[in-house]
């Protein structure tokens, strides 16, 4: 069997009375592309929160690797390989496309930061940074301001700054949110594409995407996972069916 990457053990996270983490376990596979979907509320934001680091659990633990990672931050665990995006896009509008990207790689490679825009100028920056930006196929796009981006090209481009992490593990973040039909079937057949070289964690609503991506899917309900199975076989298991996916599936 393929060894888990992620592993989450009894995970709990509380805000004041509200339990919005439930005693969770989970298990991500190296390979696998990894859905979790649930309703409004159920707690999928935090959960991956707290997979990457940016909030902590009240009680369990994360192992990333092999290595208990549930008191390291944000900062450790990208170092260690685990990259994310989020929900609302976080670009830097006014500098060029290859120089967000560059810059990702600048972090990652301990480059100095003399100055953040002299980071798409140093030509090593440069070739990793074309390469994030050719897999997610906006190298065309490179010298314009993030700014003047579509909203799905801002999401393109928030991916290649996390291939640019060179990431043991992807995090995604509703990456389809906001999106129009055409921008979201080019973000399927980009992420289609990126899936057959990373591990995959997506948090996503959209569910024709989640079927065509996802490996296993898991089903958060009010924090906790109700189901953990094939695509195929969470949209043909009743309970899913009762608490989510209704006539969606």
């Amino acid at each position: 069997m393929t060894r888990a990457v992620l592993r989450l053990h009894g995970i709990e996270k509380s805000f004041a009375a509200l339990k919005v983490t439930d005693c969770l376990n989970l298990e991500v596979f190296e390979g696998e592309t990894h859905a979790i979907i649930g309703p409004n509320g159920a707690g999928k934001t935090t959960l991956i929160h707290q997979m990457s680091g940016a909030l902590a659990p009240d009680a369990g633990r994360i192992y990333f690797d092999g290595r208990d990672v549930t008191d390291l931050p944000m900062p450790a665990r990208a170092h260690l390989g685990l990259a994310r995006t989020f929900q609302i896009t976080h670009v830097l509008p006014s500098f060029t496309v290859l120089e967000n990207v560059a810059l990702a790689v600048q972090a990652r490679s301990g480059s100095s930061f003399r100055f953040w825009r002299a980071a798409a100028a140093e030509a090593p920056l440069n070739v990793a940074a074309m390469a994030a930006l050719d897999a997610v196929g906006i190298t065309a796009r490179a010298e314009i301001l993030a700014g003047a981006l579509s909203h799905g090209e801002k999401r393109l481009l928030e991916i290649a700054i996390a291939l640019a992490q060179a990431p043991r593990l992807l995090l995604l973040d509703e990456p389809m949110a906001g999106a129009g039909a055409q921008e979201t079937q080019r973000l399927v057949e980009t992420l289609g594409r990126v899936r057959r070289r990373y591990t995959i964690v997506l948090v996503e609503h959209d569910m024709q995407a989640v079927f065509a991506l996802a490996d296993r899917v898991s089903v958060l309900v009010e924090g906790r996972i109700i189901a953990t199975d094939t695509p195929q076989a969470v949209r043909n298991d009743a309970a899913v069916r009762a608490a989510y996916l209704g006539d969606a599936a």
